[in-house]
């Protein structure tokens, strides 16, 4: 059985396992103390968010998010990081916590969901081709 919900102070070891794996997606490398700080504020839930999903009681799949504001109407949901242990990768857990953010900020009267992936990841574009609409906007970005 999916169940999906914050992840628990018990889900942290599994949490971090599913974080450092997108992280090494994506080939970066955070500090130790990022991790720690990360859980800080997904407990906390006041800045940032996290939902976990649990298949069968185990933390397969992890998901964050914030609200920001917007220029042009009412405040966005941004889906920062999404990922899925490779091992239940087709089985719809992507898809469901894509639903369960979209659940929530829709209850938190935000005017859309958005997310951005690199053009690369060929596995979570067919999925996102088909829960999302792909508006295709350019993303720049400057070190700071």
């Amino acid at each position: 059985m999916l169940t999906i919900a914050k992840p628990d102070p018990q889900d942290r070891a599994d949490w971090e396992r599913l974080f450092r794996g997108y992280i090494a997606f994506y080939e970066r490398v955070l500090a130790d103390e990022a991790y720690d700080h990360a859980w800080r504020q997904f407990q906390d839930a006041t800045r940032i968010h996290a939902l976990g999903a649990k298949l069968d009681g185990r933390l397969v799949g992890i998901t964050h998010f914030f609200i920001h504001a917007n220029t042009s109407g009412p405040d966005v949901c941004y889906l920062q990081d999404l990922f899925t242990d490779n091992t239940v990768r087709g089985q719809g857990i992507g898809r469901a916590l894509i639903a369960a953010v979209k659940d929530w900020a829709s209850a938190q009267r935000c005017a859309r969901l958005y997310w951005m992936t690199h053009e690369t990841n060929a596995t979570a574009r067919a999925l996102y081709d088909r829960v999302a609409e792909n508006r295709g906007f350019v993303r720049y970005q400057i070190e700071l």
